[in-house]
């Protein structure tokens, strides 16, 4: 009996061509495909804090937190969802608001915001007027990553819920709570009631709490999102000329049939790229098609790790992100690697990095771009593709890091969120004296070595 890490299985998955790929990648992930090594405590938390009761209802501040490492919400921004179980009502908004009022013909002066028995929430744009304004609300539904913008990484709103009229403790939690961010994905479970929380007066010095708590878990798979990969990972090195290619299909595979080779399509990543553009009020996104530039590996973001110099105390790393989509930019990108070499204070000159913290023996280390500068990843077009890049400066630990057989390559890449196709650690760079084919056995070098010098004292005795 043998067991296998879910490195093996991970590398098992990428041996072999797209269909066999995605057959383990489809039984894997099916069932732990939500739980993250890398971020084992990252979810969505959703917290409803009733802190006041009114004549037929309360009113609550509903907060969704990103409690993702290196997963952010991106434009056209998050998308809440839930059931009511009685008749309840949403009198009013503020921070966010309902995209359908619903049937509210039974109410004659004052009408409520919404009548919809299920309705959807969105967030407020920035410039929206302050009376309509909560605190923490109106970034457009854009939610930064926890390790990245702890400040940005948390939305709030404020909501008045009634047509209860069964006294100030009446009220029921919402069943069926769904979540887009922005695309599917996530999965909720139910809200339950916790211990309400509690906030700070008076410097500290005084303990306020609201009347009542619920809160519930989102989870992410990137199976229910797409179902294929959404990236991959090619490799190269100054000392070998060969480049490792991203594996092929790693994305799926182009059709026999397809005769344009500049343009192909492929499922949305992570959403339809119309979503972008289009209206904020919830599309279709299963389905949908994203055109791309025509590759043997067919992913709408490929990451390159080059090997660019050996100094004396250093390596020097190039880090390339490719964006061959051709209607899509990524704001706010991020990618996570895992490295040996990133634990020995590495140097990032055109990124912005910090280290995390997961619990591996392999540093995992996280880029972003800098605000202004290269915070945004463009898309392909017909003068070239799309791509930002940055040199890392990695401190040599002969125990941790060497060339040898393919440490000078990631464990892990992550784009987005989302984790990166990369080929068997067999097919990296390796050294030109690696093998028996380009490194001379000792003893030939010794006698040739000694053939030199005789036919040099040769010479000189003649």
């Amino acid at each position: 009996m043998f067991s296998l890490d879910p490195m093996d299985v991970y590398e098992l998955a990428n041996h072999d061509r797209f269909v066999v790929r995605r057959s383990l990648y489809l039984t894997k992930d099916e069932f732990d495909d939500c739980y993250d090594p890398l971020d084992p405590n990252g979810n969505f938390t959703i917290i409803f804090d009733t802190y006041d009761w009114t004549d037929d209802g309360y009113l609550a501040k509903v907060t969704i937190q990103n409690l993702f490492q290196y997963r952010h919400v991106d434009k056209p921004g998050w998308q809440m969802g839930w059931i009511w179980q009685q008749n309840e009502v949403i009198w009013s908004m503020n921070g966010a608001f309902a995209t359908e009022q619903g049937n509210c013909s039974n109410y004659k002066t004052d009408i409520p915001h919404s009548c919809k028995k299920d309705p959807e929430i969105l967030d407020l744009m920035p410039d929206a007027s302050s009376d309509n304004k909560s605190e923490d609300c109106c970034r457009s539904g854009v939610l930064d990553a926890l390790a990245i913008n702890p400040s940005k990484s948390f939305s709030s709103f404020g909501i008045k819920v009634g047509n209860l009229g069964g006294g100030p403790f009446s009220g029921l939690p919402p069943l069926n709570l769904t979540l887009n961010a922005p695309g599917p994905g996530y999965t909720c479970g139910p809200l339950k009631s916790v211990d309400p929380t509690v906030s700070l007066d008076f410097g500290g010095r005084r303990h306020r709490q609201v009347f009542r708590t619920w809160k519930a878990i989102c989870t992410y798979s990137s199976f229910l999102a797409s179902g294929t990969p959404v990236c991959c990972v090619s490799l190269s090195s100054f000392y070998n000329p060969e480049i490792t290619s991203c594996p092929k299909c790693s994305c799926g595979c182009r059709e026999v049939t397809d005769k344009n080779f500049g343009t192909c399509l492929r499922p949305a990543y992570p959403f339809p790229a119309m979503s972008l553009t289009g209206d904020n009020s919830g599309a279709n996104f299963m389905g949908a098609l994203d055109p791309v530039k025509c590759t043997d590996h067919m992913c709408p973001i490929r990451v390159h790790w080059h090997v660019k110099t050996s100094y004396v105390d250093h390596w020097r790393i190039k880090l390339t992100i490719t964006n061959y989509n051709y209607q899509r930019n990524f704001s706010n990108w991020n990618v996570l690697v895992q490295h040996p070499g990133l634990s020995m204070n590495p140097i990032t000159y055109s990124f912005n990095s910090t280290l995390l913290q997961p619990g591996f023996r392999d540093a995992v280390a996280l880029f972003w771009g800098i605000a202004f500068v290269n915070e945004e990843l463009i898309a392909t077009d017909e003068d070239g593709v799309g791509s930002v890049s940055t040199e890392i400066l990695l401190e040599k630990d002969s125990e941790s890091f060497t060339f040898k057989n393919g440490w000078a390559f990631p464990r892990r890449v992550y784009f987005n969120g989302e984790n990166c196709e990369m080929s068997l650690p067999d097919t990296f760079p390796m050294l030109p004296n690696g093998t028996s084919k380009t490194q001379p056995p000792t003893h030939w070098l010794f006698l040739l070595l000694i053939f030199f010098i005789s036919q040099t004292l040769l010479l000189h005795a003649l």
